[in-house]
């Protein structure tokens, strides 16, 4: 059997090898074959990843020796030697996981240098302050990447020595000034360590090789995965690369550039660049760097090389890049290229442009968004009238658009704890890093004082589709005492702020919000996608406003009307409680008599929104005691109201509570206790059909859905009330009409006898909300509380709430749909747990033949996009 390969050079892959060599080293190979200049190397591949997890978080002697060997060949390309006093080869080391992620993983530069070898480099450039600079670098990355050794205490030595100097900037900084920042550094490192900086080149390689397999598993990775739904089994894979030096003086350089604008799709190469500096310096943001633009007056020559480069990268990989280079000596090399992160405009911008452009087909365009993107498109911008008053106090740069306002919060911590409390924050930072990625998620919008469009906070803010504004230089923060200061106010966490990210403008106050509109790229790039899919989208929706909104979003029908939602309201919550408090049917329906005409408006209003579009209605579900009050002094005021002893409506109360209520006295299960609920439902709903089709003249066919069936004599039992009433309403209002009735499929044994229930249904919903409750056993209101111990022992990657279980709850909704169709070929089958708005769910709905999926009124959008992506990928 031949030996496994874990480490391939860059000229012995290509990018068809992305699995194995991940996104970058994939990518690295690729412009290597286009003859592209890229400093060479080696990528160690996900399968060393994987293998060094599998070994017990140890790299093999097998890889160790194949490590060995790559760097002999990098060493033969190069004409330098790892570790030699004459010539030494320095390199950086990467992550690059199959999928970009940005900001996630880390990454060290100068690797090979050592008291030694920056002598050897000293006599070989006759640059001493340049070598010194690559080394304190060097030493600061190793130490928190590697070592993780907090990366402040460093900043703290750097600061402390440019105050005794009287300069500001990094730059301004001599050799001899660095050179007493690296012994700082180095006993800062032995301080924290109890050991001296590592001097050999090859522990220094294997230690930060180590380190990049091992942040594939640190908590921010982790929070990442799950909300981009990356396996953890992918691994990353790592690249050892040639160094190449933009920090070599002032024909030296480094940058980062688009191929089109992230932030808006503008077909123009957008970036941003530093002289004398390296990569982190751009992304970090801790000099603003210029745009790049400018360097076509600074040296038309290599700016002319560079343009025809990033042509040649996006004409080959037919999408927008997102690329990394570096000027060394005046010579250009680039050192990555992958499918840039855009903003949801942006990607709908150059999706429609790619077709227009004749680059790609309308199936290949549907992939270059990210259905979630979506989402930010349906996000508010400031009310133009509120704008008109509001004042500008500073202005940042627009880094990811959409409009935020909340309370001012310093620490990432801090806004997801408020957030968690209800409350609005907009997270406010000199410039973010990976560790805050939590509070980013739960923050309204971003704003940093440090960074450029193409720092941490922008990369993550565009893919999340959260607006933020970076590099908003005239603030002045101050993290330690929770305030901000700007245009002589000073704003604590109690003050308000609002932040545009389209425009980069901030206010030190709350400014109202109004929601977008579906226009120009948006709406050709839905149209292409309604052309495309086979799978219907469908809304959740309660009240009219929100199915009126969710058409407009595209919704073709309700695939899900709870009618309890509307018995909370204020006007009828005395009625319900009277019909559950009653001691006989007569009460009962006396009650019930004065709920029927609000019900049947609440239908009316619904069946108006929908303008003929189907609608199914679930009859009453939650558990009664849900409508009573449990307070001490509300029971007293409802036993008044009610004519009733304070002691016997408590009574009443205590019989209804139940141990398990989500198990207990709901659904169907109180239509057949109390038959004249559904009576009423139905009475509402067919009276409700009538007046609409008269008044308005859609065509309207109710669909009746029974709530929480598990056995085929509870659907039948129910089912003839239904029947039974309607016809009777029907032949008092001397009309004919078709009316369906059906059952939502959301208890396991319901999927296990789906044959004999679909005698009785004529259509299937899967609430999968509930089958996931209850196929796992655990309660989705409570498992949060447990969930992320299971995330932190690996025990499951993703909440099974948010994203369907295929393995389980996935077999139990195929098994009733072949079940179902088996019995009844026409059967309509359907989702409308939240897992009807989640990509990779709506994959698996279109891939077992179902023929609706329905969600929330704003993601409809994105379920209409995923719908067609799950054609196009299926077809293939």
């Amino acid at each position: 059997m031949e030996n496994k390969k874990y480490v391939y050079l860059f000229k012995e892959g290509s990018a068809s090898m992305k699995n194995l060599l991940g996104g970058k080293g994939a990518n690295l190979a690729e412009m290597t074959l286009l003859g592209i200049p890229v400093p060479q190397g080696f990528t160690v591949t996900t399968e060393a990843c994987n293998k060094y997890y599998d070994d017990g978080k140890m790299i093999s002697k097998e890889i160790m020796d194949e490590i060995s060997v790559k760097m002999g060949e990098l060493e033969e390309i190069t004409g330098k030697k790892f570790g030699s006093l004459e010539n030494p080869l320095l390199v950086s080391v990467r992550s690059g996981a199959r999928v970009s992620m940005p900001g996630m993983m880390d990454t060290i530069l100068n690797l090979g240098l050592n008291d030694e070898t920056v002598e050897a480099m000293i006599k070989l450039t006759n640059n001493p302050r340049f070598v010194y600079d690559s080394y304190r670098r060097f030493i600061q990355m190793f130490s928190d990447v590697v070592m993780g050794i907090e990366k402040r205490l460093f900043e703290d030595r750097i600061d402390e020595i440019k105050a005794e100097k009287g300069v500001k900037f990094d730059t301004e900084l001599t050799a001899d000034d660095l050179k007493v920042l690296i012994q700082r550094y180095k006993e800062l490192y032995k301080k924290e360590m109890s050991k001296d900086f590592p001097q050999d080149p090859k522990e220094q390689l294997i230690e930060s090789i180590t380190a990049v397999f091992r942040s594939w598993d640190n908590p921010r990775a982790i929070v990442y995965r799950r909300l981009n739904d990356i396996p953890g089994n992918w691994g990353t894979a790592v690249n050892v690369q040639q160094m190449v030096f933009g920090n070599k003086g002032e024909t030296s350089g480094t940058g980062v550039a688009f191929s089109r604008n992230p932030a808006t799709g503008e077909k123009k190469i957008y970036g941003e660049y530093l002289m004398n500096a390296q990569g982190e310096d751009v992304v970090a943001g801790i000099r603003t760097p210029q745009p790049i633009s400018q360097l076509a007056e600074q040296n038309a020559k290599i700016y002319e090389q560079f343009e025809s480069i990033v042509h040649t990268l996006e004409n080959h990989y037919k999408d927008m890049q997102d690329m990394e280079f570096t000027i060394e000596d005046g010579t250009l090399y680039f050192l990555q290229t992958r499918n840039g992160k855009r903003t949801a405009q942006a990607a709908l911008k150059i999706a429609v442009d790619l077709v227009e452009e004749g680059m790609l087909s309308k199936e290949e365009a549907i992939l270059k968004v990210e259905p979630k993107q979506l989402d930010s498109i349906l996000h508010p911008t400031f009310a133009p009238e509120a704008l008109k008053k509001a004042e500008l106090v500073a202005k940042g740069l627009p880094a990811s658009p959409g409009a935020a306002c909340g309370k001012v919060a310093f620490t990432a911590e801090e806004a997801k704890e408020r957030a968690e409390n209800g409350e609005k924050v907009v997270l406010v930072r000199l410039e973010t890093s990976p560790e805050d990625i939590e509070g980013m998620i739960a923050a309204q919008g971003i704003l940093t004082v440090r960074g450029g469009m193409t720092s941490h906070a922008a990369v993550v803010a565009r893919g999340m589709g959260t607006c933020c504004v970076a590099g908003c230089g005239e603030l002045k923060v101050n993290e330690a005492k929770k305030t901000l200061e700007v245009q002589g106010k000073v704003l604590t966490t109690n003050d308000w702020i609002s932040i545009d990210g389209s425009t980069g403008n901030v206010y030190a106050e709350a400014v109202n919000t109004v929601s977008p509109e579906i226009s120009g790229d948006f709406a050709t790039f839905m149209k292409w996608a309604d052309e495309i899919r086979k799978l219907q989208v469908r809304t959740n929706a309660d009240t009219p406003r929100d199915a009126k909104q969710a058409v407009q979003f595209g919704a073709e029908g309700v695939g899900l009307c709870r009618t309890e939602h509307m018995f909370f309201a204020e006007d009828r919550i005395a009625a319900v409680r009277e019909m559950i408090v009653s001691k006989s049917i007569e009460q009962r329906k006396k009650a019930l008599e004065k709920l029927l005409p609000m019900q049947k408006g609440d239908f009316i209003g619904i069946f108006e929104a929908l303008e003929g579009r189907p609608v199914t209605i679930r009859f009453l579900d939650p558990p009664l005691h849900e409508f009573l009050p449990t307070a001490e002094e509300d029971i007293q005021n409802l036993a008044k109201e009610m004519n009733l002893t304070y002691e016997d409506l408590k009574e009443t109360i205590d019989e209804l509570h139940e141990f398990n209520p989500m198990m207990g006295h709901r659904g169907c299960r109180l239509a057949v206790s109390y038959p004249e609920i559904a009576e009423m439902q139905t009475r509402a709903v067919i009276e409700a059909a009538i007046e609409v089709r008269e008044s308005k003249g859609y065509e309207i066919i109710p669909e009746i859905m029974i709530p929480l069936v598990g056995e085929i004599k509870e659907l039948k039992y129910v089912k003839d009330i239904v029947v039974r009433t309607a016809e009777a309403v029907l032949a008092e209002k001397n009309v004919k009409f078709d009316y369906h009735i059906g059952t939502m499929i959301e208890i396991p044994r319901a999927a296990l006898t789906a044959d004999a229930i679909a005698k009785e249904a004529e259509f299937f919903s899967f609430g999968t909300n509930d089958l996931t409750q209850m196929t796992f056993g655990f309660s989705r209101d409570d498992a949060a509380k447990f969930l992320k111990d299971y995330y932190e022992k690996k025990i499951y990657e993703q909440d099974p709430f948010a994203k369907l279980d295929q393995t389980g709850v996935g077999q139990l909704v195929q098994m009733a749909a072949e079940k179902g169709r088996s019995v009844r070929s026409n059967i309509k089958l359907g989702i409308c747990g939240e897992h009807g708005g989640d990509p990779s769910s709506i994959e698996f709905c279109h891939n077992i033949g179902l023929n609706y999926v329905s969600c929330s009124p704003f993601r409809v959008p994105a379920a209409r996009l995923a719908a067609a992506q799950a054609q196009v990928k299926n077809k293939r």
